[in-house]
């Protein structure tokens, strides 16, 4: 299937060293705030609800129970563009508190990237279509989107290491109040 041959490509060019970095500074975070637009978010409240389960402290941004960011806290903002505005906004109000901002994001000189103490690099298509990203048959950002799905899952799988009761602790977690 091309989609899937397409997505392996993506992830095989991921910087494995970025996303150490993140993985660290994810660990070592008091609170983990999450932020994105459109599908970014939606990837995001994926990547957040995740890593609950996992038993971290997380919350997404624009939440009525999510509270102020502060000085040991990390934000992950998620724009394919690292341009949009919205987000731009949050990650320079993040920044402003001495909050840690990673960017995770296609573009490595965007706006977003300028405020960013680190960035993680997923070179995948956007809905923008600019220079050098890489071709694809699907519409808009699904690449990007389903990328950023991918590897944040792998993220949360790999902070949980070898724990053999993740599995349990996750379940325990999960909603049930359904």
């Amino acid at each position: 299937m091309r989609i899937l041959e397409e997505l392996k490509q993506v992830a095989e060019q991921v910087e494995n060293e970025q996303v150490n970095l993140f993985i660290e500074a994810l660990k070592q975070a008091e609170c983990i705030f999450v932020c994105g637009e459109g599908r970014s978010g939606l990837m995001g409240k994926a990547f957040a609800m995740r890593l609950m389960h996992a038993g971290y402290p997380v919350y997404v941004t624009g939440e009525t129970i999510t509270p102020s960011i502060q000085e040991d806290d990390l934000l992950v903002a998620i724009s394919g563009s690292g341009n949009t505005p919205s987000v731009a906004l949050v990650a320079e109000q993040a920044a402003k508190s001495k909050a840690n901002v990673h960017l995770v994001t296609t573009n490595r000189e965007s706006k977003i990237q300028k405020i960013a103490d680190h960035q993680v690099i997923i070179p995948a298509a956007t809905k923008h279509r600019r220079k050098g990203e890489p071709a694809t048959i699907q519409p808009m950002g699904n690449q990007f989107d389903q990328s950023v799905h991918l590897l944040l899952d792998a993220v949360v799988i790999s902070m949980t290491g070898d724990d053999k009761d993740i599995h349990d602790l996750m379940k325990r977690n999960h909603a049930n109040l359904q």
